[in-house]
């Protein structure tokens, strides 16, 4: 086995891509960076390429020729796969560079990843170790190719090894190799605040998400969720603080950051005591009672984003697997309006089944629950999730979805201009609709009646979606602007639509 010491360049194509083209995203990866802490710690070298929009060919070996790695690693999407063929094409044109593909769109579809031109290995799972393993065995072939959760491509040949267990104590991780990103260049960190997260995996098994296929690669499924300890969370969290002082609020991506009571419990009392930094998170509907949302007030939570996706009940049990009644949405809603708790809804249209009629009942719901913001996005079908399969037997789905399409799930019933539609005039309707709810009953009840007709009812939806789009894209832009070049404005302003209390420090760090 080598213990030579190895060069590895993680590329990460991070941009959105969509009917117009690219447009540039940038934002930190926690499985990048904890890759980067666990090879380094083994003293290899580890440099990023972060891919904010599309590269040229010359532009792409540049950076390649710059850092003249043993292994390049691509860090994978569904959306951006196929620009990851052209390159791994172009990396095996010009280098002699092992080249191992891995993230979520490589565990969920192996078999499309390994069989790309220029694939060598396909990593499956959590890589940190897998990619140690990598790096210390390249120049052993009779011990590279035994691996656990490696795919090789061997002259056509394709060697299948096992999954190894997932990584059951996050603790005994280094910390992220937050170093790794020009962290102080994202959007977030103008807006100083900091991307988070203190656990992985999801007890959850809802049909749209990738999570339920991800926890089902590891034989040892039922503890896939795992977080850090709360003592070494806050530890971290304050590490973060010290390395960045800018920083004055978090944003935790954890997929429920309260699925597992005791551990939340212990873990907000700890931040309340230890930080109060300002931070919004992601939970659900039917994991929020009074005490709960009090703990998360304490805390100093400013924002709760909570998945409400369909307003039909049947549609949410039956196509979701998301168990839980409207009253039980209602009253999680009112539990932090009632704390003062800023609220972001999310939501799809366009799911499998559904129609323009099952849309307005998810339109209602969100004028009852009145949520601060709102998120609406088009169904998109990630590969083998349940919500695909699903699609694809119903016969909406053709075997290579196009994802340069908005609506890629086509349904006779729901058809493509309604799809969108909705989905551009979702929060206007909200609005009207909360107007009526607001009204006496003699006259809410008539408007809510027209305001049904006018949301179901045929209409020129070319037109109405253009205009739609050219004032969101005006106000989309003013706001991307202003978090650009004045983002202490822009903090200000958020700041205004929420209720949180800063702590002492950072209160008088502003008023100096």
């Amino acid at each position: 086995m080598s213990l030579k010491k190895r060069k590895v360049l993680i590329v990460y194509p991070d941009f959105v891509e969509n009917s117009a083209g690219t447009q540039l995203k940038g934002s930190y990866s926690e499985g990048i960076a904890s890759i980067s802490a666990v090879l380094k710690q083994s003293g290899h070298e580890v440099a990023l390429y972060h891919m904010r929009e599309m590269a040229t060919k010359e532009e792409f070996l540049t950076q390649l020729r710059e850092h003249d790695a043993d292994i390049v690693a691509f860090s994978i999407w569904t959306r951006v796969f196929r620009f990851v063929k052209e390159m791994l094409v172009w990396t095996k044109e010009k280098t002699r560079a092992f080249t191992v593909c891995g993230g979520y769109h490589a565990t969920l579809s192996p078999d499309e990843v390994i069989a790309a031109r220029g694939a060598d290995c396909v990593c499956i799972g959590e890589g940190e170790y897998p990619l140690l393993d990598l790096c210390e065995r390249l120049g052993d072939k009779e011990a590279l190719y035994k691996t656990e959760n490696l795919w090789f491509n061997v002259e056509g040949e394709i060697i299948k090894n096992p999954v190894r267990p997932f990584i059951g104590d996050l603790d005994a991780l280094p910390a992220p190799d937050m170093e790794l990103f020009d962290f102080g260049s994202f959007l977030s960190s103008r807006i100083k605040t900091a991307i988070v997260m203190v656990s992985r995996g999801c007890l959850f098994s809802c049909t749209y998400c990738a999570n339920s296929r991800l926890r089902e690669v590891y034989p040892e499924s039922a503890r896939y969720a795992r977080f850090k300890s709360p003592a070494k969370a806050v530890a971290y969290l304050q590490s973060i603080l010290d390395k960045y002082p800018y920083i004055e609020y978090f944003n935790f991506m954890d997929s429920v950051l309260n699925m597992k009571r005791a551990w939340f419990e212990e873990f907000i009392v700890l931040y309340a005591q230890k930080l109060r930094i300002p931070f919004c998170c992601r939970t659900r509907a039917d994991l929020l009672n009074e005490k709960t949302v009090r703990l998360l007030k304490e805390a100093n939570c400013y924002m709760v984003d909570i998945g409400v996706e369909s307003g039909d009940e049947a549609m949410r049990r039956e196509i979701l697997h998301r168990n839980m009644s409207d009253e039980m949405i209602v009253s999680a809603f009112a539990y932090l309006n009632e704390y003062k708790i800023s609220t972001l809804a999310f939501n799809i249209v366009g799911l499998p089944h559904e129609d323009i009629r099952k849309s307005l009942k998810t339109v209602k719901l969100n004028a009852r629950i009145r949520p601060t913001k709102i998120v609406v996005s088009i169904f998109s079908p990630f590969p083998h999730t349940r919500l695909t399969e699903m699609a694809k037997e119903a016969g909406f789905l053709a075997d290579e979805a196009d994802f340069t399409k908005e609506v890629v799930c086509k349904q006779p019933q729901y058809p493509d201009a309604q799809i969108i539609f909705a989905q551009q005039y979702f929060t206007i309707f909200v609005k009207l609709f909360k107007f009526a709810y607001a009204c006496p009953k003699w006259l809410g009840r008539p408007l809510e009646k027209l305001f049904d007709f006018l949301f179901v009812c045929r209409k020129p939806y070319g037109l109405l979606v253009f205009l739609r789009r050219g004032w969101v894209r005006m106000l989309h832009g003013a706001k991307r602007l202003l978090m650009k070049f004045s983002p202490k404005l822009y903090v200000k302003l958020r700041d205004k639509s929420v209720k949180y209390k800063k702590p002492e420090a950072a209160a008088k760090k502003e008023e100096a």
